[in-house]
């Protein structure tokens, strides 16, 4: 974004200045990046009470319309049509040459909801959600009405305590389970609430007008479970949680199955099902369902204690480049070096080392499963 333009701000603006946060520019908002507790209370606090974030910067969307469903299926490899009433999914936008567009989330609002949320209920990512919306109506929008919610503020109550704070508001979010969603009343306004998040933790992800986002997030604070966290937390939570963070490690240029995600294409959408292709890079994709993906998103563990950050080159021990390091940091919970790279599929086994290439040092870092943390979702 040029410097000439202004920082939009969410509607919570005003409270995270008022909390000490320090704001840094991301996809063309002011965020908080953390607060005066710091990036590792924060990111302790999420892992052992709760956590809140401000989301609201990500797009909300709602596709209203009979045909909706089946119109979504021809820009993701998702299976949409049969998605429950109340249910959500993770899903993708693809092009024609199999790569990720943006990641996001799907919800089958219930009959009483649907005025308001829609048909189906997307949340799409920051970065992307101008693109994304104009991707919907120039594809499905003759098929579907595609409905921008700019007036809707998004938080995330992320942690194992999150659902003791939310359920003094309304005891009836206790009953939801992980990707289950509905609408609630919660501090006098009605919230569309998913039992969901990026953390890898339980927790709670809610749609709130945004003038009553304020009202929302204070009563969650007044919680003695509940601290606020910003934008550096939210991310060593994720890449803990072997999370993608789309333009880093899934972006244009890599494939759902290189990335490791396609347990979300289900067997209806897969080659033989029922709804098979129909979408933007079936063929790439479906090719690389049977075997012929070159390459493959892996786990790194460093074994000495400087941390691998983003860029970094991955090499064998001849020094041959293999890949670079998609995301990395020192995990607060794991308490060691943890990064993401896209290595070649001869180079992916786990337990194997390579190395990291960082100031004209090869660090020695092996490779491992993820999640780096367990996910501790409310199933």
């Amino acid at each position: 974004m040029s410097a000439d333009i202004p920082l939009l701000q969410t509607p919570l603006h005003a409270l995270h200045q008022r909390l000490g946060a320090r704001m840094v520019p991301f996809a063309g908002y002011a965020m908080p990046v953390q607060y005066p507790a710091g990036l590792m209370a924060e990111h302790k606090q999420c892992r052992e009470s709760a956590a809140l974030f401000d989301v609201s910067h990500m797009g909300q969307v709602r596709l209203v319309g009979a045909d909706a469903s089946a119109a979504l299926e021809t820009l993701v490899p998702v299976d949409i049509v049969d998605l429950g009433v109340g249910r959500q999914r993770y899903a993708f936008f693809t092009n024609a040459s199999g790569g990720l567009l943006d990641d996001l989330m799907v919800v089958r609002p219930d009959e009483a909801a649907r005025a308001a949320f829609g048909d189906l209920f997307l949340v799409v990512n920051a970065g992307c959600k101008d693109a994304d919306v104009k991707h919907l109506q120039t594809h499905i929008g003759h098929r579907c009405s595609v409905v921008p919610m700019p007036e809707r503020a998004l938080l995330a109550l992320q942690g194992p305590k999150a659902v003791d704070a939310l359920a003094r508001l309304n005891p009836a979010v206790a009953g939801l389970v992980f990707m289950s969603g509905g609408v609630f009343e919660l501090a006098g306004t009605a919230c569309f609430v998913t039992r969901s998040g990026y953390t890898g933790e339980d927790g709670f992800e809610i749609s709130v007008p945004a003038e009553q986002a304020v009202t929302l997030a204070e009563a969650l604070l007044a919680q003695p479970e509940v601290a606020p966290a910003g934008l550096g937390a939210r991310d060593t939570l994720r890449l803990e949680a072997g999370l993608c963070l789309y333009g880093h490690d899934i972006t244009e240029t890599t494939s759902p199955v290189e990335a490791g995600l396609t347990w979300a294409i289900q067997k209806v959408r897969r080659p033989g099902g029922a709804r098979a292709g129909g979408y933007p890079g079936a063929n790439v994709i479906e090719s690389h369902l049977a075997g012929a993906a070159p390459s493959k998103r892996v786990g790194l563990v460093g074994l000495e204690r400087a941390p691998v950050r983003e860029g970094a080159p991955i090499v064998d021990a001849h020094g041959h480049r293999l890949g670079v390091v998609t995301s990395g940091t020192l995990g607060p919970t794991v308490n060691q070096p943890i990064a993401m790279a896209y290595l070649p599929l001869n180079h992916t086994a786990a337990g194997a080392e390579v190395y990291a290439e960082v100031r004209g040092k090869k660090l020695p870092m092996r490779i491992a499963p993820m999640p780096f943390a367990p996910h501790r979702y409310k199933r």
